[in-house]
């Protein structure tokens, strides 16, 4: 069970990137909850899939000495997951369909995985944590910078754009 929550159903085996893979994956996931619980649901799996996701990356590096194996990405749809929170909640204000603001979908990917990748700033100090709290909050700093920028980017095109 422990294999199943860290690759996010196997995702994390998918070459190259297997990163970038996982957060892919937890697009389509983010979407089917929010169907179902919208932006509160999916605020609501994000909490559960850190809790899980630390219990799973701690089952799954335990005795070995490499602590952030590339095949681990549920940090990743953790992270992600609080990128698309203002796309949800956005779409859930305006009472339009999740997918209608698809440029925050492509925008909270972006840059999520801008800084995921880069690790820059308060992603960087969390990364350096060697264990599976380093490994799961590395994301969620990257996911919640990700988040002001899908935010900052929505005012810039709704406020000053129109």
């Amino acid at each position: 069970m422990s294999k199943l929550i860290a690759t996010f159903f196997y995702s994390g085996h998918m070459k190259p990137a297997p990163g970038t893979w996982g957060s892919l994956a937890a697009l389509p996931a983010a979407y089917g909850i929010s169907l179902i619980g919208e932006w509160i649901g999916l605020l609501i799996a994000t909490c559960i899939a850190y809790a899980l996701g630390h219990w799973a990356t701690k089952a799954e590096t335990a005795d070995q000495d490499n602590h952030d194996p590339s095949e681990i990405v549920i940090d990743e749809v953790v992270g992600q997951w609080i990128a698309l929170l203002p796309v949800i909640y956005g779409a859930q204000f305006a009472g339009v369909d999740f997918l209608a603001l698809w440029p925050g979908w492509i925008a909270a990917f972006v840059l999520f995985r801008f800084f995921d990748i880069t690790k820059l700033g308060p992603v960087g100090w969390a990364d350096k944590r060697d264990d599976a709290t380093g490994v799961m909050l590395d994301d969620v700093v990257g996911g919640i910078l990700a988040a002001i920028g899908v935010v900052l980017l929505g005012i810039l095109y709704h406020v000053v754009m129109f």
